[in-house]
């Protein structure tokens, strides 16, 4: 593969497509996938969201797989955690996820799973990667066939069903945002199957207006509709599914951290929450000290729902998560699930106001991506290492600060969290101005 650039990213392969992801790269990568599952005839799921370069990807990345060999099935439009639900229902040996997540309709991405319903590692992954060249001059014993899988929709919803068939949501008036994304038929369907009064926003996909100033990433169009329509609850999914903010009928926004944290004090309550939660360094120090309280034990991981599930499987606990609201309770997937952590958080309540959750304090939270020139030569900075050090001992005990660079760009993250808004910002604008006059700094 021309250049040294690692084809994979921190969630399968993504980007503009026509560009980076191409027709041609998706049918190199599906043999290359089809060529390492070790196979004779390996059985392969497709699913996709919403975008209209969705069909062209499915078609070229089938095309590869059976072109190595494999059978593969498509199972449609569906959510990402769909997908691993499917792949254990049905036994293949992989699945594949035409999205590109929360991301403009422009872009797109593949991202695999293994038998097991696992995201793929990075090990497997590299090794895809260097199979592809190989793979496309490779001549298989049979070709594959591909062919649709019916009732796939009707498959996860009653997985969902099964799950919460004890949570009655009869009394609940709920807005649901489907981000003309990959939720917007089985969203609405489970609520009102559960007994929810539900008013559906943004659930006709156009192929071109995902995410498109609404859902998870633009959380403002939900606030409006939830206290506009006095309505008890709302929530709000990304393009593929995996996660989902709430807005309280007051129209306050709930984040991952406080949803995580509902879900985990009910789990334990129910005697289901094996050992503690896995979370991320973004995760609000209100968090970190409401667990404590209540006896919880946290484990803190890299920015990444990969790096949370290693850390719960490693572990052996079910539940984790990021402040993004992208949510892994294992007792039903092993994948964030948008849905089924909206319906985590409601059996949380257990009928009651959301408005009223006193499941931890949240700590006003300042970040700021500083653009600089050279972000590991400011990081090295040994003003900025004692500036880091000064802040947070002078916030023990009551905030936190956190000081990081971009994985992808020349910015450093600061962010700080305090009692009083006013003092994270005043401690973020401190760090700002020392990244800025630090070693590298633009």
């Amino acid at each position: 593969m021309a250049g040294t650039r690692r084809l994979f990213g921190t969630d399968g392969v993504r980007g503009v497509v026509g560009e980076r992801l191409t027709a041609e790269l998706a049918m190199r990568l599906g043999r290359a996938a089809a060529r390492h599952s070790g196979g004779a005839r390996p059985r392969v799921l497709v699913i996709r969201d919403t975008r209209e370069s969705g069909e062209m990807l499915e078609a070229a990345l089938a095309a590869g797989i059976a072109a190595e060999g494999g059978d593969v099935m498509l199972g449609g439009v569906l959510p990402t955690p769909a997908a691993p639900l499917l792949v254990g229902r049905y036994g293949f040996d992989m699945a594949a996820v035409i999205s590109a997540s929360h991301n403009p309709y422009q872009d797109n991405g593949i991202k695999l799973f293994g038998g097991d319903g696992h995201k793929l590692s990075d090990e497997t992954e590299a090794a895809i990667e260097a199979l592809m060249e190989e793979a496309a001059d490779s001549r298989p014993e049979a070709f594959g066939r591909i062919r649709p899988l019916h009732g796939t929709l009707e498959d996860y919803l009653r997985a969902l069903q099964t799950r919460f068939a004890e949570l009655d949501l009869s009394k609940l008036d709920v807005v649901l945002d489907c981000a003309n994304g990959a939720t917007y038929r089985a969203a609405p369907e489970i609520f009102r199957r559960l007994g929810a009064k539900v008013t559906v926003l943004n659930d006709r996909p156009d192929g071109r207006n995902i995410n498109a100033g609404c859902g998870s990433t633009h959380i403002e169009t939900l606030v409006e509709a939830v206290k506009a329509g006095g309505h008890d609850v709302g929530f709000a999914f990304d393009g593929d599914g995996d996660r989902v903010l709430a807005v309280d009928r007051n129209g306050v926004v709930v984040d991952g951290d406080e949803l995580i944290a509902l879900a985990a004090l009910s789990l334990r309550e129910q005697g289901r929450l094996q050992g503690g939660v896995a979370v991320t360094v973004m995760t609000n120090y209100g968090f970190h000290r409401g667990m404590r309280e209540a006896g919880i034990e946290v484990a803190v991981t890299p920015v990444g729902d990969r790096y949370v599930l290693e850390e719960l499987l490693k572990r052996g606990w079910n539940l984790g998560g990021e402040q993004s609201g992208h949510i892994i309770e294992l007792g039903f997937a092993p994948s964030g699930d948008g849905i089924a952590s909206a319906l985590l958080v409601l059996e949380a309540l257990r009928g009651g106001d959301l408005a009223d959750r006193a499941a931890m304090e949240k700590l006003p939270q300042k970040l700021v991506n500083v653009p600089v020139a050279d972000r590991d030569a400011a990081m090295a900075s040994e003003e900025l290492q004692a500036a880091i050090k000064r802040e947070s001992e002078a916030l023990e005990g009551r905030g936190r600060v956190l000081v990081r660079p971009s994985g992808t760009e020349q910015l450093v993250r600061v962010m700080a969290e305090a009692p009083t808004a006013d003092e994270a910002d005043a401690v973020c604008e401190r760090l700002a101005a020392t990244v800025q006059q630090s070693a590298g700094a633009a």
